[in-house]
């Protein structure tokens, strides 16, 4: 699955404003989840780009980029895994960000009613029906990834896993590599802790760079890795979807990777 470098992490955005405003800067993958409460939020957003490049004489307009374009990904939470809850629950939540298909629909995490011979095959079948055009997985440990490859008809496109200067576990890494997924990094500016590494901060320095940018451009020099932080305002939507193009030296890359603190912001 090809996927852009910086997406919009939409956790706690509960104003469609701030998702057209991204769509509008650039923003062409949007992630959010059941349970975060805003899928209706993100549809709002969405359908009001969409519409707003459709109006006659808007320069919006202009250039033709689609509903196509945009992938839009949700998560099913532990509550919708059962067998009988992952039709159900996947078509409303394609009803509530108002598209026909979601393109990236993940298992949020391996827990609840989560079983991997009853829940994978019903995701199967939504590809099958194309209400899904792929099939992700967040939160997954190696063993769980490997279960879960073998289970699904469909292949695995992505994994979302928490990762930043203060954890990130390179045995994930590893594993995207060897079976051809992409690692969509979630909590990439730790919370707003990246401030307070030295590490960071004497790269942002080195590059008149902010801490920010630095965690991001370190994450996705990482292959196969994505990322989705997320941000409000439109500086800072636009200095998040910059910061993809800062370019780190190995040794300053290195030296980030050498911080010894392990910081788990969403543990199980």
């Amino acid at each position: 699955m090809n996927l852009p470098p910086v997406g919009l992490g939409t956790m706690g955005i509960d104003d469609p404003e701030t998702v057209a405003t991204a769509l509008s800067v650039g923003y062409r993958h949007l992630d959010t989840a059941r349970i975060y409460g805003n899928e209706s939020v993100v549809g709002e957003g969405l359908t009001a780009w969409l519409d707003k490049r459709e109006t006659p004489g808007d320069a919006a307009g202009a250039d033709a980029v689609s509903r196509e374009d945009v992938t839009v990904a949700t998560k099913l939470w532990i509550d919708d895994l059962g067998a009988d809850d992952v039709g159900p629950t996947a078509r409303e939540s394609a009803d509530l960000l108002g598209v026909e298909t979601l393109d990236l629909l993940y298992v949020h995490r391996p827990r609840g009613a989560y079983a991997p011979a009853e829940t994978l095959p019903e995701l199967d079948r939504l590809v099958d029906e194309r209400v899904v055009r792929n099939v992700g997985v967040s939160n997954f440990d190696p063993e769980q990834l490997d279960r879960a490859i073998d289970v699904l008809d469909a292949p695995l496109a992505a994994h979302q896993t928490e990762l930043h200067p203060l954890f990130y576990k390179p045995a994930l890494l590893d594993h995207a590599r060897e079976h051809g997924y992409t690692v969509v990094a979630y909590s990439p500016l730790a919370g707003g802790r990246v401030r307070e590494i030295d590490a960071v901060r004497e790269v942002a320095a080195a590059h008149d760079a902010t801490p920010e940018a630095v965690a991001i451009a370190w994450a996705t020099a990482k292959e196969p890795v994505v990322t989705i932080p997320k941000a409000s305002s439109e500086r800072h939507l636009r200095a998040n979807l910059a910061a993809a193009d800062l370019e780190l030296t190995a040794d300053e890359t290195a030296a980030i990777d050498a911080v010894e603190r392990e910081e788990e912001l969403f543990p199980e």
